[in-house]
């Protein structure tokens, strides 16, 4: 998996909302992108508004 959701997350679903994979999902502190799922598309990023999302 080649993107990571930091402690930076607001928790607003943008990036679950662009993901074309759905590999994103409420988590209970922040979101939480599934490894098995994630296509390393890059929309999660790119739909963040405040860049907690990041090539790890």
């Amino acid at each position: 998996m080649a993107y990571k959701i930091s402690d930076a997350c607001i928790s607003c679903g943008a990036c679950a909302a662009g993901c074309p994979c759905e590999a994103i999902s409420e988590g209970a502190e922040q979101y939480v992108i599934d490894p098995d799922k994630c296509c390393d598309c890059g929309a999660c990023a790119a739909g963040c508004p405040v860049e907690a999302i990041s090539e790890d």
